[in-house]
């Protein structure tokens, strides 16, 4: 009989040894975490980002203007955007010593003289040419400065002026809205994006 008792014991021993090994020592899982979150990091200044944000704001009304072919749409449009040119904090660039500030100075210059010729032309159509060159520069503005607070498509619809000449303008998708042929008639998705701009840098922090 003790020796049964004795080899009962051991087996008990056994079995709670068992039991706290795998609950205590790694066999129990532990409860996971919360994944990390993605968040954009910018190399720019939180008053310069807001300035492009308030001019991106201004650019996609205007081209949303030309879609549906309304001038007077266009010309408050285009007013707006030459006030929130105006208005860049382009000398928040100057703390970078690697030239940006002077390299985004002609492109946003060129910028405001577009606005100015959209403002001041009277058809339609004469306005859709400076809207490209509108265009052409803030996407030159753009990769210049390393826009980095969201990604940008650069569309092009390749009979904006002809059959054998493109037009191009930036939007926040890839979504064709065409600004060169507008919505009278079934070419307002005529295009696609040709390129786009993305200096977003993305760091992984945990939630507390």
């Amino acid at each position: 009989m003790k020796k049964f008792f004795a080899i009962l014991g051991i087996l008990i021993v056994l079995f709670a040894g068992s039991i706290w090994f795998i609950y205590f020592r790694g066999g129990k899982k532990r409860p996971k975490g919360p994944k990390p979150i993605s968040l954009t990091v910018s190399k720019h200044s939180d008053v310069f980002n807001q300035s492009v944000a308030t001019l991106l704001g201004d650019y996609y009304s205007l081209s949303e203007a030309f879609v549906t072919w309304d001038t007077g749409s266009v010309n408050t449009s285009a007013q707006a955007l030459k006030t929130s040119l105006d208005s860049l904090k382009v000398d928040e660039l100057k703390v970078d010593t690697t030239g940006i500030y002077e390299s985004a100075l002609d492109p946003l210059a060129n910028a405001k003289s577009a606005a100015d010729s959209i403002i001041g032309n009277a058809a339609i159509a004469g306005k859709r040419v400076f809207f490209n060159t509108l265009s052409e520069n803030l996407r030159l503005l753009f990769i210049v400065v390393k826009y980095d607070q969201g990604k940008l498509y650069w569309q092009e619809c390749p009979m904006a002026f002809g059959d054998d000449k493109p037009g191009n303008w930036l939007s926040k998708t890839d979504a064709v809205r065409n600004p060169y042929l507008g919505n009278k008639g079934s070419m307002l998705e005529c295009g696609a994006p040709k390129d786009t701009i993305n200096f977003m840098i993305k760091d992984s922090l945990s939630r507390p």
